[in-house]
């Protein structure tokens, strides 16, 4: 059994999101910026931002539970927590750190913001949350 609550698809967190879930991204600001974020707004809620890794440099953010809990996100709720990152990794730290806090119920989107790379390379065409049509936006 997974130490959270488990994977889910891109899909199936737009409809948690859509009955009150919180997605929480936690790549890099780098990766916010360039590479573009979640459009959760319409489902009723702006996505949460905080790092699992810091940029630069890649080290792990040790203000990581602070920072949800600065976001609303603590032990004393019980509101679902969708964690993306690009491929659905990062996320699956998150997801076991914040349910060892008691954050949560807490889940891993699979294939994350990006998904795997295609046959040449690129990301984003293959799974993950733009692949699968989700609301999404680049500055």
């Amino acid at each position: 059994m997974a130490d959270y609550a488990g994977d889910i698809t891109p899909q199936q967190a737009w409809e948690m999101v859509e009955d009150g879930a919180v997605l929480v991204d936690v790549r890099t600001a780098a990766e916010w910026q360039w590479v573009g974020v979640p459009e959760t707004a319409a489902a009723g809620e702006a996505p949460v931002f905080v790092e699992w890794v810091t940029w630069p440099g890649g080290a792990q953010n040790q203000s990581f539970l602070t920072q949800l809990a600065d976001a609303g996100l603590t032990a004393d709720g019980d509101r679902p927590i969708v964690f993306l990152c690009r491929s659905g990794q990062r996320s699956i730290a998150a997801a076991t750190v914040a349910t060892a806090a008691g954050i949560g119920p807490s889940y891993n989107i699979v294939g994350g913001f990006e998904g795997g790379p295609d046959e040449a390379g690129h990301r984003g065409s293959t799974a993950g949350w733009k692949a699968s049509g989700l609301p999404w936006r680049q500055s």
